[in-house]
């Protein structure tokens, strides 16, 4: 059965992406325990694969049912629209006891026999202490899956939010929805989203708008359904997610590094995606005020643009950019 957000007038007018360090922690967990999900991150798997023998994510999992309900108090919406892992896993430990009570207890519910197995039992007698035991385990989750490679995901989550804000602008919601994933359907004539997904679930979203949260470890589904007081979001796979792990060639055509020096070239040929400071640093093994300073001179000689998305300024190409990074022949 399908997921229902209903818009009210002012809905449409908040509209807004975010990207949660948190949310990808999770998702990365799951995808361990889901074997269809994990075609796309071999290259990751491996390398985290002794690494990942030391947490026992077990009690995670058991409140991760194939069908059914994830407590929401353990991986909220981000409420920013990049917070970092420190803040997000803060909200969670903040959370009422009786909030964590009845979302564990309805997690449980859907996974046959989960309530009644010895962790299941732990969870629901204490609910106030499995929040702590279980967001201290998200945490060194965070430390041991996902923090090592926070650069490249996070890259790739930002250009994403860069291209589907272009097509915001450009096309208004109907065409944004319609892009972002084969089971979103947009009714103008009800003003309401329509979510192709497992379970049942309506929402009116009464002037809160809504969060859209692009995933790297959610391929291939999407997920919403979440209830008050919890902000309505739908998540969805980022796009790019079949290069993530790639490692890039040398790509930098001789001609342009005579110009520009080799550094700068780099810097500007890297720029196929929106990207930020951090992230061009991070895929290029250079200094992050090397990068700096290079994006800053790229800038001013007009072959970049930048704006700013949270606590993050994003950077990429003009058209004089595109042209110089893209036509100048690999050989003399």
């Amino acid at each position: 059965m399908p997921y229902h957000l209903h818009f009210g007038e002012a809905d449409p007018l908040r509209i807004r992406f975010a990207i949660s360090p948190l949310w990808e922690t999770q998702s990365a967990v799951r995808v361990l325990a889901r074997p269809r999900q994990q075609q796309y991150h071999q290259p990751w798997l491996r390398r985290i694969a002794q690494a990942a023998r030391g947490l026992d994510l077990a009690p995670l999992h058991l409140l991760m049912p194939r069908r059914g309900h994830s407590p929401d108090c353990l991986y909220p919406p981000p409420l920013t629209p990049a917070g970092t892992f420190a803040e997000e896993i803060a909200a969670v430990r903040a959370t009422a006891p009786e909030i964590a009570a009845a979302d564990f207890a309805r997690a449980l519910a859907d996974t046959p026999g989960a309530a009644k197995s010895a962790e299941g039992r732990r969870i629901l007698a204490d609910p106030a202490g499995s929040l702590a035991r279980l967001a201290d385990l998200l945490e060194r989750a965070w430390e041991t899956l996902v923090e090592p490679e926070w650069p490249r995901l996070r890259a790739l989550l930002e250009a994403d939010v860069a291209y589907h804000s272009r097509r915001l602008a450009e096309g208004g919601l109907e065409r944004l929805l319609g892009e972002l994933h084969p089971a979103f359907a947009w009714s103008e004539e009800t003003a309401t989203l329509t979510v192709d997904y497992r379970g049942e679930h309506v929402r009116a979203l009464e002037g809160r708008g809504l969060v859209l949260l692009p995933s790297v470890f959610i391929w291939p589904e999407v997920v919403s359904g979440f209830d008050p007081p919890w902000q309505p979001t739908v998540a969805y796979p980022a796009r790019g997610i079949g290069g993530l792990w790639t490692e890039p060639r040398e790509r930098t055509p001789d001609a342009l590094a005579r110009l520009l020096g080799r550094a700068r070239a780099d810097v500007l040929c890297a720029l196929d995606e929106p990207a930020g400071t951090s992230a061009l640093a991070h895929r290029l093994g250079l200094a992050l005020s090397s990068v700096s300073a290079h994006l800053s001179v790229l800038r001013a000689a007009g072959l970049l643009t930048s704006r700013r998305y949270g606590h993050q300024v994003l950077y990429e190409r003009t058209p004089l950019g595109i042209a110089l990074a893209v036509s100048q022949p690999d050989h003399e």
